[in-house]
């Protein structure tokens, strides 16, 4: 009188294969590994490369800032050395890649602005 008949409850929604559970699983990995790439790895390989541009492109008469902090004026370009005035008949013989920054003078602009 007070029993009731127990049911077997209906069988749940079909667990998903082992592949497709996988994908769902590295999704959030790869999202975060893609704005990483956007936000991190490609801006700093463009400023690289922007870098490197600057320093195969850099001539007599170009101010630049060297690793140390030296600034000084090009006065002769070599393949993989520039002889930078840092003052006067003061001249110093540094490594392209350890120059910091390029600043080309540009007719009408002086290097100071």
């Amino acid at each position: 009188m007070f029993t009731s008949p127990a049911y077997a409850q209906a069988a749940g929604a079909a667990a998903p294969d082992g592949m497709s559970a996988f994908f769902v699983q590295m999704m959030p990995l790869l999202l975060i590994f893609v704005v990483f790439w956007f936000l991190i790895f490609r801006p700093q390989q463009q400023r690289a490369k922007d870098q490197r541009a600057k320093l195969e492109a850099v001539k007599k008469g170009d101010q630049v800032v060297t690793g140390g902090g030296l600034m000084g004026k090009v006065t002769k370009v070599d393949a993989d050395t520039v002889e930078v005035e840092i003052a006067p008949n003061v001249r110093v013989k540094a490594v392209k890649a350890t120059l910091a920054d390029v600043v080309t003078n540009t007719p009408g602009k002086a290097a100071n602005d």
